[in-house]
C-alpha cells in the first residue's frame, strides 16, 4: 500500500502506480472501507460494511 494520508486516512490504491491512469483511493473506517477515483475525488465514494468489503475481497482472490 502506498502512504496514507495522516488526515483523511485516504491511500491510493497499490495497484495503481505513477504510469497507471487508472487510480482508486480507499479508506478505512469505523463502518467499513469506501472507494473513490483519484482523478475525480468530488464524484462520490464507494461505501461498503466490513462483511461486504470481505466478500467482495474473497470475490477477486477466488
Amino acid at each position: 500500500m502506498n502512504a496514507e494520508n495522516p488526515v483523511t486516512g485516504w491511500f491510493v490504491s497499490s495497484y495503481s502506480g505513477p504510469r497507471n491512469n487508472s487510480c482508486v483511493e480507499v479508506r478505512f473506517t469505523d463502518q467499513g472501507t469506501e472507494v473513490r477515483d483519484t482523478k475525480n475525488r468530488t464524484a462520490g465514494t464507494l461505501a461498503f460494511g466490513t462483511a461486504q468489503w470481505s466478500a467482495f475481497l474473497r470475490a477477486l482472490r477466488g
